[in-house]
């Protein structure tokens, strides 16, 4: 089975090394940088290993990726709930949504390709943290909200590579 391993940057915490099959890309982390103790807002990426659950993507602007995982075309009206007193908090919703949850169907690019990891899924744990994505870089590798970020070129060629049973493997800083 094959693991994606992300290595934070000591010198700058926002920025890592992902290693998928022997290749090197660069990534976006977390403002905050990567913690083993994620909680909702915090900004940083979660540390551990967390399983490749589907990715979701923008059939208007892509097609289908090639890839084994589960896909499934974002729509207008999809959303990701981020709000811990929820039912559905870390889940895909539908919006307008009765709480906080953030829209899936971006003006920008980064929401484009989203893979969605299982970070707090099984179970999930209130307040532990949410959306923890991979997905589309910016241009400038701007730090994220916590997710894995990539240049959309190197995550259609990770995509290419990884399996169901692919998982990631986000190490602490050291």
């Amino acid at each position: 089975m094959m693991s994606l391993i992300v290595i934070p940057d000591l010198q700058t915490p926002a920025r890592g090394t992902l290693i998928c099959d022997g290749h090197r890309y660069a990534c976006a982390l977390g403002r905050n940088g990567v913690s083993a103790n994620k909680i909702e807002g915090d900004n940083a990426t979660p540390s551990g290993t967390f399983a490749l659950r589907q990715l979701l993507y923008r059939a208007d602007r892509l097609a289908l990726p090639v890839t084994s995982l589960m896909t499934r075309a974002i729509q207008h009206n999809d959303g990701w709930c981020d709000a811990p007193e929820d039912a559905y908090y870390n889940q895909w919703v539908s919006m307008p949504h009765a709480t906080s949850a953030e829209h899936l169907w971006r003006d920008d690019h980064v929401y484009d390709l989203i893979v969605v990891t299982g970070y707090n899924d099984a179970p999930m744990i209130s307040g532990k943290g949410s959306a923890v994505f991979m997905h589309v870089a910016t241009a400038d590798y701007a730090p994220t909200a916590g997710c894995v970020a990539l240049s959309q070129f190197d995550l259609l060629s990770v995509l290419e590579a990884v399996s169901p049973e692919t998982t990631i493997t986000i190490q602490p800083t050291l």
